[in-house]
């Protein structure tokens, strides 16, 4: 064991196709229901707050494709995709081919997502939405996903949220740049709720605590063996410890130093099993003075039990065994623990 004993626990799409048909364009929907989850690496293209980022996974809540682009490019007006559904609510998608010249759209082509058949909800309703809308490029197989970070608030006076600027038609009709090919193009859009949490996890720092001394005093201390002996369990707070140390040294300080080392344990019946930060003075009690040994040590002290932090040298072992120092007394020696700052954590309303 070095000085501190440490150790670290380490922890889709079924498609609907819906086509319509004309002698001149395809218009092709894809939707799925209520979101999925993701984690390739993304590659960042730009940072002007609109983030735009390029992933591998299709959009989870809806896909629309456009085949015979060329039919529709310039024209003003927007497509309205059908309804889909996504986190339990109704939506659409609009698209701007020519983008949108009430949206800042001159030269882009605009996209959103815009909810559906609220005449059903609350009076005074409100939709907080994480929004992400899509743009896919087959000449990379990715997909070009495009968000802002912020949250879009639905109500009766806002019921449409997106992006004038999506992408630049010079980019989109460039076939060198992947988005259009074969004259299709496809866009998507990803819903996700944000709902406020109920309740928080607050963690509160107590400086010393009730019962924040223990006390071990240890008999026979010369016949003691090479190995780690420990204390009993004792209780500060939402979690118990105890002491442990080594007779014949540890780590750096073996064999001519005594160690000792304070261990988390496990956490008393309902507390709130989380990491706990453990502030300590460990003692070697001088039993013939007030001059005592002390080392302060402080540490995060994680969920599993065992975990140990502390000294391997709190002594040397040849002042220990001096007589004349008063550490060593009938053959006993004694420990201290005074826990000066443990954490304690609950959950409580938001």
């Amino acid at each position: 064991m070095d000085s501190q004993k440490l150790s670290l626990g380490f922890i889709s799409l079924a498609f609907l196709f819906i086509t319509s048909s004309s002698a001149e364009f395809i218009i092709q929907q894809v939707t799925q229901g209520r979101g999925t989850e993701y984690n390739s690496s993304y590659i960042l293209n730009e940072n002007l707050g609109v983030t735009r980022v390029l992933r591998e996974e299709r959009p989870s809540s809806k896909i629309v494709t456009i085949t015979s682009f060329s039919v529709i490019k310039g024209r003003g007006e927007p497509y309205e995709s059908s309804v889909f559904e996504a986190a339990g609510y109704k939506w659409r998608l609009v698209l701007y081919v020519n983008g949108n010249p009430n949206d800042g759209g001159n030269d882009h082509i605009s996209l959103y997502a815009r909810i559906e058949e609220t005449e059903s909800l609350p009076v005074g309703w409100e939709v907080n939405v994480d929004l992400k809308l899509f743009v896919h490029n087959g000449k990379l197989h990715k997909y070009l996903t495009v968000t802002d970070g912020t949250v879009k608030r639905y109500n009766n006076a806002k019921k449409e949220w997106g992006y004038g600027q999506l992408i630049p038609q010079s980019t989109f009709y460039n076939t060198n740049e992947g988005y259009i090919e074969q004259d299709t193009g496809s866009f998507g859009a990803e819903i996700f709720i944000v709902s406020p949490a109920q309740q928080q996890e607050k963690v509160t720092f107590i400086s010393n605590p009730p019962n924040n001394v223990f006390t071990w005093k240890i008999l026979h201390f010369s016949t003691l063996e090479d190995k780690f002996y420990y204390s009993d369990d004792f209780l500060v707070e939402d979690r118990y410890w105890r002491l442990g140390f080594n007779p014949k040294g540890d780590g750096g300080g073996r064999p001519h130093a005594l160690p000792i080392f304070l261990f988390a344990q496990g956490h008393k019946a309902n507390a709130v099993v989380t990491n706990t930060w453990g502030a300590v003075n460990l003692r070697l009690k001088n039993q013939r003075s007030t001059n005592h040994r002390q080392i302060y040590s402080a540490a995060w002290y994680p969920i599993r039990s065992g975990y140990g932090v502390g000294v391997n040298n709190i002594i040397l072992l040849a002042d220990l065994n001096d007589a004349s120092k008063g550490y060593l007394v009938n053959d006993a020696i004694i420990f201290e623990a005074e826990m000066v700052k443990v954490s304690v954590t609950n959950i409580v309303s938001a």
